[in-house]
Formats: structure tokens, sequence, C-alpha cells
């Protein structure tokens, strides 16, 4: 197994927190923000060759992602790493490049089947000191919607944060890097989970599937401590921090830890703009930019559960079967461009909206119905956000999702992110300006509970909230 370079000591000698920390968060933020739209510095290869040809499904992405033949037994469990250069960077001081260390990690999960599973992602230490109380915590970030194509990866993104193949057809952008920066600006650690079957080509990408993504981020954290080098241990207070799928992924994990991993010292969870009743995503993606959402949900669903195969075959025209197999390549800039705007009736044998199809059909129904959150109490501190005027992931299911959990006694910080209605189903400004614009007050907030401050939940004040 190969690992990372020698991180850097958790501990400075006392420094406290300034101006100084301040403009380097602000300068970290802004170099992840133009790489957001150009590539920074071009990304070195990783040294791990490309995949043979007979598994080169997908453009660009190394070998390291192909699972082995067999898994460790323990969930968390480290399969390799190998180091990760950062596609954005600055030089730092005593030789250490800042914002900090990655490591590419593969580790074991298990999936809603039962079945193990491999994962990959990323795992940064930082470069800065973490002056608050106790050890340096570790944030697990839940990637958003990247696509479904395994060139999507977000360990990839932190590797290329722009990605533009024109012959490939790829368009891909690590929209997360600029939270991954601005945690590791502030000495916490980082890992990103590329969720099942992003990156590896064993499986499809089972999109918005809420116990595969809560597994997932949930083991990322078990294995980011078993790094060689990493500062990180049991004792490291953890965070969750996650907008749109990511969302969805942390509130998952935030109700799936109490079983699934109580080990975890989870101090508290972001939920941003959560996918939680998919029933109404699906009504709210249709026809807008970001339609081939539905074909991801559907080839994840596929991918779930193969006895839904005969029935969207049978629900489904040549253009809506050619539209599902294009989806599964493709990245959420190239899905944009194919697809943006279209409605799900040019899809069906019927004429129907897909979410038509699910309402009829018992089994999708049902499958659907098991991804909804909101049905288990978080054991820890939980911040709902969600744009008011957000109606590709309807802002009124994320606001249930607090309601929902405030009705079971948890810990929950609702935020009602207030930004006029710029244009329906535009995807870029009712859904992903809310991101940009309550960041940080978000990242704010989990550092809170990451220093041990208690959080203060408004479930009181719901119902006088929008």
């Amino acid at each position: 197994m190969t690992t990372a370079p020698t991180p850097t000591p958790a501990r400075g000698g006392g420094r406290t927190r300034g101006s100084a920390r301040r403009r380097l968060a602000c300068a970290l933020a802004v170099v992840a923000s133009v790489g957001a739209g150009v590539a920074f510095l071009p990304a070195p290869a990783s040294g791990a060759p490309e995949r043979p040809a007979a598994q080169a499904d997908a453009p660009g992405v190394p070998a390291f992602y192909d699972p082995p033949a067999t898994l460790p037994a323990a969930d968390g469990a480290l399969v390799r790493t190998e180091p990760l250069t950062l596609g954005l960077r600055l030089p730092g001081l005593n030789g250490r490049a800042l914002p900090g260390t990655a490591t590419r990690l593969m580790y074991k999960s298990t999936d809603s089947r039962g079945r193990p599973m491999a994962v990959t992602g990323a795992y940064i230490e930082p470069a800065a000191d973490w002056d608050g109380p106790g050890p340096r915590p570790l944030v697990a970030l839940a990637p958003g919607t990247m696509g479904q194509g395994d060139q999507c990866a977000a360990s990839l993104a932190l590797e290329n944060p722009f990605d533009l193949d024109i012959l490939g057809g790829t368009v891909s952008v690590g929209y997360e890097n600029i939270a991954v920066y601005r945690l590791l600006a502030e000495g916490i650690a980082v890992v990103v989970t590329d969720y099942a079957g992003l990156g590896t080509p064993d499986r499809v990408h089972t999109y918005v599937n809420r116990v595969d993504e809560g597994h997932a981020v949930l083991d990322a954290v078990r294995a980011a401590r078993a790094v060689e080098g990493a500062s990180v241990t049991a004792a490291s207070p953890v965070g969750l921090y996650g907008y749109s799928q990511g969302g969805g992924a942390t509130a998952a994990a935030a109700e799936l830890q109490p079983s699934y991993a109580p080990e975890l010292a989870l101090a508290g969870v972001y939920s941003g703009a959560p996918p939680a009743d998919l029933a109404a995503v699906l009504e709210g993606v249709d026809g807008s930019a970001l339609a081939s959402a539905i074909g991801w949900t559907v080839n994840g669903a596929a991918e779930s559960d193969p006895a839904l195969l005969p029935l969207i075959e049978e629900n489904l025209n040549d253009a809506g079967r050619e539209a599902l197999a294009e989806s599964a390549e493709m990245c959420v800039g190239d899905g944009m461009l194919a697809h943006g705007f279209t409605e799900s009736t040019e899809w069906t044998a019927t004429g129907e909206t897909v979410g038509g199809l699910v309402a009829r059909e018992p089994a999708a129904r049902a499958f659907l119905a098991a991804q909804r959150l909101g049905r288990a109490r978080p054991a820890v501190p939980v911040r709902v956000a969600t744009g008011v005027a957000d109606d590709t992931v309807p802002h009124a299911q994320a606001r249930r999702l607090a309601v929902d959990w405030c009705a079971r006694g948890a810990d929950v910080t609702y935020v009602p992110v207030r930004l006029p209605n710029l244009g329906d189903g535009l995807v870029l400004t009712n859904h992903f300006l809310p991101l940009i614009a309550d960041q940080g007050d978000a990242l704010a907030w989990l550092t809170d509970r990451l220093e041990g401050e208690p959080a203060a939940p408004n479930c009181a004040a719901l119902p006088r909230l929008p």
C-alpha cells in the first residue's frame, strides 16, 4: 500500500485565530473559486496507469479506481491509498504546500442490499494548524450532484477542478473544492467520498440511494482515521457537510449513525437543500436544467433493485432508453448541455411524466418511499438550510425534513435562505446560489460544533419561518 508523504503535526505553538487566519481562508477560497471556472494549475499525473482498454468505460480514470476481487471484512477498512496532487495549490511556509497533503483512498463499505462495495475518495491533511480546543477535527464532505460517469468523481475533481473534454463529451466542475479549502484553511481535516459506483467501474452510481450514501459517508470517516500519518484519531470530533445530493447523504448518515457507526464522535451535521422526498424532487427536476437527474435516479434505482428493470423497460420509449444510457456516462455539465429543460414526457411510452409513472407503479413507489428521509432521529445537532425559492430540489420537501426531525425530538437548526426567484428551473440561480450565500454561515455553525459549543435549536420558531 502506498501512502501520502508524512503530514505536518496537528498542533502549533498556541497561535490564536486572527486576521492572518481569515486572510488565508479568503485567499484559498478565492483560489478554489477561480478553479471552478479554469484549471489554476495543471494537475500532474497521479502516477497510476489508466485502465486497460477492456475497462476504459470513463476517460482519464486511473486504474487505482478498479476494485480488487476481494474486499476487507470491516466497514471503513482501507483497501489502498496513494498520494493525490491537488490541482489547486499554493506554496506554503516551511515546505508545507497549501492547503495540505492529499491522499487518494479506496475503502470498504456496505450497500443497501447488504453487499460489500469498494468506495473511493480523498483525505486531505491540512497545512494549517488547528487552534481550537482538543484534537484536530475531521469533516466528511458529501459532494453535491457530480453526475454518473466515473470521470465525475469528486476525488478526481480535487486533482483537476475543471475538466472540459470536447471529444469525450465531458464537462465537470469541482465546485465542492471551495468548501474543502475553506475547512482546510481553518486547520480542519477533510475526507471526501465519491459515493457508491462513482469512480469505481464495478457498478452504476446509485444516485440518491439513502443507505448507500449514508454508509459511504460514515465509512469515509473510519477510513480517514486509518490513513498513514493522519493526525485525526478516534478522539477527533467529526462533522458532516453536504448540500443537495450531499445534503441528502449527510442527512442519511445522521439517521444511520446510531446503529451503523455508533463509535464515531459526531459533533454536528449540515444538510443543505436535502432531497428528502424523491417523489417531490422528480417533479422539481423535470423540465429543469438538471433534467438528467431523472436519468441518474432511474439508473441508480435499477442498480439498487434489478427487479425494477422490466418495469423501466416497459414504460420507456426509445428516446428514454437512449437518454438513460447517455446519462449514465455524463457529468453534471454535459448532462445539462444534453438534456437541460427536457420534459420527461418525451421519454415515456405513454407520454406521462416519470413522476406520474412512479405514482401508479407500486414497486417504483415503494422504492422511492424507502429513500425518504425524516423517519429516524439524528443523535447530534443538525442544521437544515434551504433556499425558499428553490424549485429544483423543492424548498417545501427540504423544510419538511426539519419539521419531521423536530417532531422526533432532534436538535435542529432550520435556516431558510431568502433569495429572490431568479428563474424557474435554472438550477444555477434558485438552487446553486443558496449554497454559496449560506456557505460561510454553514461552515461557521459546523466549526462551532467541532469546538464543543452547544447549538441553538429553533424548532419552536419553525412554524413562523418560511
